[in-house]
């Protein structure tokens, strides 16, 4: 009256494989328990699994007069979500002798519903691809997760529509076919704004062209009403699609938050939390540790909309995900690593000017200079003539034309490091390596940097952004004018 099956959940943002054991004893009294550090939702599957056995034609666990132990290992791994019920379902199933298999091989993932219907979880690409990984052959997934599953490669996907069909199959009785491999093409991209929709406004454009080539963080700062949301929506529109293995990290890290709408994620993420969100959704965190929007914009970008109105706490924390593209997440139950690269895109509005000098500095005071310092581009975004908004946009420069100057300058840089690596992610021996000035262009920055006072990471960023304008240009050389027009974008006073 033992038996043992396998599944699988997440932590973190990594898959862990569960040894599910289900014993069986006769007793006076019916019971049936679920141990190995089980949360509440893991608790109440012992409800849905009688339910869903009793509705697909077997005898109800609790009616019967016996003492039901489902053990999850490793136990000293916290247990989340209903990932686990159809594991259990057909653990007992062979554990009480209703049915007969092999189960060594096998991975089974999916919630029953009451009625013994398997319901789609959270999470399906990476577990599926931990079970290839650990040597599993198959893996038994709702319908509904099928084709994401059918993403990975080297493992044998097996669809379910509910219990019964799951026992049908592993018994002989009516075998299942297998779900063929998901083919992915680029989906036509989302954007909910163009350029051309953006009347002038000419400078801010140009500082999110450099912005998109070089992975370099901007900060656009004007009045109210004068397009920098909507410029940063279409933002997006510029961004080279994900390539195969980005995307399926993406889609990985989307499907277990829960926010996955589509197959697969082949463009850049946009997120744009509110500036009331909290530090644990912005940064991450929990008791177990659970990424957070930052993470959530990986390979994408992090729109932060009245940037000096978010907690300063949540500023600060910044400081970590800007730097080092990865946030570390301590806890008394776990510590946890997400990644977090992205391009971020502040917007503010900066105090009126009839404001008092106490109302400037104590805005000035909410962003701190090592905040500051992470941001490469800063951009003006004034009013706009009257005349200018009367056009229509048919004379404008839309993305899709931005877009083809960007893929050119990711391609030198590309070239230019051996692999897909971008201007923004160069460290001081990449820069001493990849850098090459034209004749007395470094005594100008050197120069230039001794009267702006820069710290040596604004200086170093100087150099990233000049690069970067230098690749747009086609340029090998880092030019005069490229070093005075990265200078032009270090933050003023507003």
């Amino acid at each position: 009256m033992f038996s043992r099956v396998y599944s699988a959940q997440t932590n973190a943002l990594l898959g862990h494989i569960i040894t599910i054991e289900v014993d069986i004893s006769k007793s006076f009294l019916a019971a049936f328990s679920v141990v190995g550090l089980p949360d509440k939702a893991v608790e109440e599957a012992r409800d849905r699994v009688s339910s869903a056995i009793k509705n697909s034609g077997f005898e109800n666990p609790k009616s019967a007069q016996q003492k039901i132990v489902v053990s999850l290992s490793p136990a000293s791994l916290k247990k989340e979500g209903s990932t686990y019920d159809l594991a259990i379902a057909l653990g007992y199933l062979l554990s009480n002798d209703d049915i007969s298999f092999d189960p060594e091989g096998k991975i089974f993932l999916g919630e029953l519903a009451l009625n013994g219907e398997v319901r789609g979880v959270n999470g399906i690409l990476p577990l599926v691809q931990t079970a290839r990984d650990k040597g599993f052959q198959e893996v038994f997934v709702p319908v509904v997760n099928a084709q994401e599953a059918g993403l990975v490669d080297g493992i044998t996907i097996f669809p379910i529509q509910n219990l019964e069909q799951a026992v049908d199959h592993l018994s002989g009785k009516t075998p299942l076919n297998p779900q063929e491999k998901t083919v992915w093409e680029y989906s036509t991209r989302q954007t909910v704004a163009d350029f051309s929709d953006v009347a002038g406004q000419h400078e801010v454009k140009r500082g999110l062209e450099i912005a998109a080539s070089g992975g370099h963080n901007i900060a656009m700062y004007g009045p109210p009403g004068t397009g920098k949301t909507m410029l940063a929506k279409a933002f997006s529109g510029i961004l080279p699609p994900l390539s195969e293995q980005e995307a399926l990290e993406v889609t990985g890290i989307h499907s277990i938050a829960g926010t996955l709408r589509d197959t697969i994620l082949c463009h850049p993420p946009f997120r744009s939390p509110h500036n009331t969100s909290s530090y644990v959704s912005v940064i991450g965190g929990g008791v177990v540790p659970k990424p957070g929007e930052v993470t959530l914009a990986h390979k994408g970008v992090l729109f932060l909309d009245e940037f000096p109105e978010f907690d300063r706490r949540v500023l600060e924390s910044l400081r970590q995900p800007l730097e080092d593209r990865v946030v570390n997440i301590s806890r008394a139950k776990g510590t946890a690593t997400f990644p977090t690269h992205f391009i971020l895109i502040a917007a503010m509005n900066p105090p009126d000017p009839k404001a008092t000098a106490s109302d400037i500095v104590r805005y000035e005071r909410k962003i701190s200079g090592p905040i500051m310092d992470r941001i490469d581009i800063w951009v003006n975004v004034d009013h706009v003539e009257y005349e200018e908004l009367g056009k229509g946009g048919d004379g404008r420069e839309k993305s899709v034309d931005i877009l083809q100057r960007v893929l050119k300058a990711r391609e030198r840089q590309n070239a230019r490091f051996g692999k897909e690596k971008l201007n923004s992610e160069m460290n001081v021996k990449d820069i001493a390596e990849y850098v090459v000035f034209a004749e007395g262009v470094e005594e100008l920055l050197n120069q230039t940097a001794r009267k702006l006072a820069l710290s040596p990471r604004s200086y170093h960023r100087v150099i990233k952004l000049a690069r970067t304008i230098a690749d747009l240009e086609d340029s090998e050389l880092v030019e005069q004018n490229h070093i005075l027009e990265a200078l032009q974008y270090r933050p003023k006073k507003h």
